[in-house]
């Protein structure tokens, strides 16, 4: 299986051409189904029968996986016959069949206006550090852009004189306007602090946020700042890296912007995926309606 896994990566980039952090889950899904089918002695990946991946589902859910975790291993083991078949290393693809009771998903968290500004009194901006991670932070609530868009952005796709962000995507190309506060806090990030970080000549040199050790920032580098900065506020919300998109998203359709406007600068191929946003206020409204409305509480 292993044999195959450059051949897979390729595939997901060039002709699936999904985000860097599916295209990392995907392969890693894999090489976990890969050890999995050695324990069994299954060297042979088109011999593999649903009745195998069905064990191996089993497996993972006896390991404490979560419901999306298994859905998506379905999905990334799904895609990786599809990889075989077109290679005519396999001839059917044994996971078509399998699916998994869906799962009613939690709602997104979303954070109020006032928490807003309390993460972003939160960075000591005076700090190299906390100059980069209120501009991070300012940049995503100003743009609703994906933690994953972030962290590839390159300092050419910031133009601070027209206040523009350009999210260069396979699928969901796009350009965002940045509000005044945000651009004044990536101008003060990238004249006071980048340039003194950065290693102009290293594989990182175009990347617009960098560690204190002048590489690209992780996903996972982001997920700990924000955390920290959650608890340092006392903010006690579920907060995610995606929490900053979800309040976005949601703060410009509670003032008034159209929906199919909203879904261009989420990037989302499919409106549907910003309809859970107006579903997510119409469900507020009724909520508030029914505690507050005389008549509606005397019901």
């Amino acid at each position: 299986m292993s044999a195959f896994l450059t051949g897979f990566q390729d595939y997901l980039k060039n002709q699936k051409c999904v985000s860097s952090n599916t295209l990392q889950s995907y392969v890693r899904d894999i090489e976990h189904f890969s050890i999995y089918l050695a324990a069994e002695n299954i060297d042979n990946p088109a011999s593999v029968t649903a009745d195998d991946l069905q064990h191996y589902i089993e497996s993972l859910e006896k390991l404490g996986r979560s419901a999306s975790t298994v859905t998506r291993n379905i999905a990334s083991i799904r895609c990786f016959y599809q990889y075989l078949i077109l290679i005519n290393i396999a001839s059917e693809n044994p996971a078509k069949e399998i699916k998994r009771e869906k799962t009613e998903k939690k709602p997104p968290s979303i954070l109020t206006g006032e928490e807003i500004r309390l993460l972003l009194d939160q960075p000591n901006v005076m700090d190299p550090k906390g100059c980069r991670d209120k501009a991070m932070i300012e940049l995503l609530y100003a743009t609703g852009i994906r933690v994953s868009e972030l962290i590839d952005l390159n300092l050419q796709d910031i133009n601070l004189k027209t206040g523009m962000l350009h999210c260069r995507r396979p699928k969901s190309d796009r350009i965002i306007p940045i509000y005044a506060e945000a651009v004044a806090s990536l101008s003060d990030y990238i004249s006071r602090v980048r340039r003194i970080i950065i290693d102009p000549v290293g594989k990182d040199g175009q990347a617009l946020f960098v560690n204190l050790n002048g590489h690209r920032l992780t996903r996972q580098g982001f997920w700990k700042i924000i955390k920290g900065y959650a608890a340092q506020a006392r903010i006690t919300k579920d907060i995610t890296p995606h929490t900053l998109r979800h309040s976005f998203a949601l703060h410009l359709l509670q003032n008034g912007a159209d929906l199919k406007d909203i879904q261009e600068m989420l990037g989302h191929a499919d409106i549907a995926s910003t309809q859970v946003y107006a579903n997510l206020l119409n469900n507020r409204f009724q909520n508030v309606y029914n505690h507050c409305h005389p008549m509606a509480k005397k019901a």
